[in-house]
């Protein structure tokens, strides 16, 4: 463990700089924190960084190279912690930071972590016997889980890999499908097979659907299995049903390794029906060998306009929520108020 430092950079003056690396309410400082693994706050306009020397020197050339360019080049808050995860991404980090490569695709396109929870992620896959990634859509839950259960199959710790996901529309009515149970499921399981296409080349992938060395199935098709010696990855798992996903934690062998993906804000079952993710959120919380890995706007790392997007509907949600409380607040101040008077009338 290295030693704890302390830096401070003083901005001068509460201008565009200023703002532009603080963020509004503090949020890009927040991310900092989280990103790079510090303590750091503003005092006026002072940047105060406390953590372990390599994280905070990390941070500190940050910052500095960022003030630079800032007086040649305005730059939003948002860019700002674009460029923060692109030089974190791009350095060759000191020790406890270092970048890990899971896999190298057919295309020599090394798969890494490109934030700090999606390093924390690949190390609960890595030390856990089941994990739930959960999060915004674009975070790297699924793509990541694929490459690591390509590394495990290459280094010969499972003998085979299982892709399911369940079987529903988002938000659509797709009415009937034409062809056998292949062609009727191949819509739901593409998302999947993209991502290994992606990282196998389409004939090696071929092969290996082929002779069930990587199997694709919708999760109904889990019923009654045990499946030993095998990586599952369980995908759109807030489209499970209570049911289904404890069928699916329930038909895990010896030998086998288990990520669960999904996004709770993206529920797309019938309104009675409650999601198996949420309840599993609930029920498996503290117990050995299961892990919860959380996702948030910042771990996007699809364009950057994909964080906004994610950004704003949370913000929308929340302040319907508000005004929903709002409303049933005012509903029972009246119906006091209109009680009153009736006493008063009586």
């Amino acid at each position: 463990m290295t030693e704890r430092v302390e830096e401070r950079l003083d901005l001068g003056s509460f201008d565009d700089r200023f703002y532009a690396i603080v963020g509004r309410g503090d949020e890009n400082l927040k991310y900092f924190s989280q990103l790079f693994d510090v303590k750091i706050y503003a005092r006026g306009t002072e940047i105060l960084i406390r953590g372990e020397e390599d994280r905070v020197r990390l941070i500190h050339d940050f910052l500095k190279d960022t003030i630079k360019e800032l007086r040649q080049t305005p730059l939003t808050p948002q860019e700002v912690r674009e460029r923060a995860k692109d030089y974190l991404h791009s350095k060759a980090l000191a020790e406890g930071l270092r970048e890990e490569v899971i896999l190298v695709t057919h295309r020599k396109k090394a798969i890494v972590p490109k934030t700090h929870t999606q390093s924390l992620y690949v190390d609960a896959i890595r030390n856990n016997d089941i994990v739930f990634g959960i999060g915004p859509a674009g975070t790297g839950k699924t793509y990541l889980a694929m490459a690591m259960a390509l590394a495990h199959l290459k280094a010969n710790k499972v003998n085979k890999i299982i892709l399911t996901r369940p079987a529903v529309e988002a938000g659509e009515k797709l009415g009937f499908l034409p062809g056998g149970i292949a062609e009727k499921v191949d819509p739901y399981l593409r998302p999947l097979y993209d991502a290994l296409y992606d990282m196998v080349d389409y004939e090696k992938a071929g092969y290996m659907l082929e002779r069930n060395v990587i199997e694709i199935a919708p999760l109904a098709f889990m019923r009654g299995r045990t499946l030993n010696d095998a990586f599952i990855i369980l995908d759109e798992a807030q489209n499970s049903t209570k049911e289904q996903m404890k069928m699916f934690l329930t038909r895990i062998g010896f030998g086998s390794k288990v990520v669960i993906t999904g996004d709770i804000t993206q529920i797309d079952l019938p309104r009675r029906e409650q999601s198996g993710l949420v309840e599993a959120v609930r029920v498996l919380q503290g117990i050995e060998g299961i892990s919860f890995v959380w996702f948030r706007e910042e771990d996007v790392v699809r364009h950057p306009i994909v964080a906004r997007i994610i950004k704003a509907y949370e913000e929308f949600e929340r302040s319907k929520e508000e005004q929903g409380s709002d409303k049933e607040r005012e509903g029972k101040v009246k119906g006091k108020m209109a009680q009153g008077d009736s006493e008063q009338a009586s």
